[in-house]
């Protein structure tokens, strides 16, 4: 099965995702990396002399989800934003099986072809299990881990997908309705930005014309979570409804106490406003880029 209803949902999609890269509030390079799963998508931008940081997006989306956080983060490091296999971006359509290590063999290649020995990594949802499963495999490569609401550590939870189930035949109406279910709450002290408006109507589009996962994700054992030696953090909301945050927290708590666990009771899958808290993780290392 594609991971596109059709032909002309694809070009639409990538016509659109064309269009908010040319939005993008810092100078980047678009570049198209070989590896071992086909041509990989990765928005490259700040100093090429910089400290990198690898950026990971969550399932049904791409890069353009990062633009927010740019024009920070581009100030302290080389940041590539790489658009996961078998996501709705610019990279191959596939998708190897997540129980393997098909995916640290992708990133191995993309890290190769970018000449990158070891960054940091931040990954959301999906990217972040990811590049949570990537600092297991490869430990020598991940010199910090930033993760929001990443999946693999907590339970998953089914009932938004078949909520979808009903509410999705009902057109644009239903695709807001099941990605409100899906999202949860989302702090409201700040407004959203012109960025996160427009990539909110851009993922109401990518959920008009691209088949989500439906698998069941990995989850990684306490044995591993204990045996992370780089800083990590994570960011979950109490609300989410994707995964259980909770349980997650608990289980950080017990297998790796070293990890720092940021816990934001009344926000859901959607956390906005973190590009400091991460930005300030990230330079807490001695010796790290010096802040603006």
């Amino acid at each position: 099965m594609t991971i596109y209803t059709s032909d002309e949902g694809a070009r639409v999609l990538a016509q659109e995702y064309t269009a908010l890269l040319d939005r993008w509030p810092v100078p980047a390079e678009r570049l198209h990396v070989p590896t071992r799963q086909g041509s990989t998508f990765v928005l490259a931008c700040g100093p090429e002399d910089a400290a990198p940081l690898v950026l990971l997006h969550g399932s049904g989306a791409n890069a353009a989800m990062w633009a927010d956080d740019m024009a920070l983060w581009a100030r302290h490091f080389r940041v590539y934003a790489v658009d996961v296999i078998g996501e709705p971006g610019l990279s191959a359509p596939v998708r190897p099986d997540l129980h393997s290590d098909a995916h640290a063999l992708w990133l191995d290649d993309v890290l190769d072809a970018l000449r990158v020995e070891h960054a940091a990594f931040v990954g959301t949802s999906l990217g972040g299990l990811l590049a949570l499963d990537y600092a297991i495999r490869r430990p020598q490569r991940v010199d910090r881990l930033a993760l929001r609401c990443p999946c693999g550590i907590g339970r998953q939870k089914r009932g938004v997908l078949v909520a979808a189930l009903f509410v999705l035949p009902f057109g644009d109406w239903g695709r807001r309705t099941m990605l409100g279910l899906a999202l949860g709450p989302a702090p409201t002290t700040v407004p959203p930005t012109a960025e996160e408006r427009a990539f909110g109507e851009y993922v109401l589009l990518i959920h008009q014309h691209f088949r989500p996962r439906r698998e069941k994700l990995p989850v990684v054992t306490d044995d591993d979570l204990a045996g992370l030696e780089m800083p990590v953090q994570v960011t979950i909301g109490g609300r989410d409804r994707l995964i259980d945050s909770h349980g997650t927290r608990r289980r950080l708590q017990r297998a790796a106490p070293r990890v720092s666990v940021t816990f934001l009771p009344e926000v859901g899958h959607l956390l906005r406003d973190q590009t400091r808290p991460a930005l300030d993780f990230l330079l807490a290392e001695e010796g790290g880029p010096p802040r603006a």
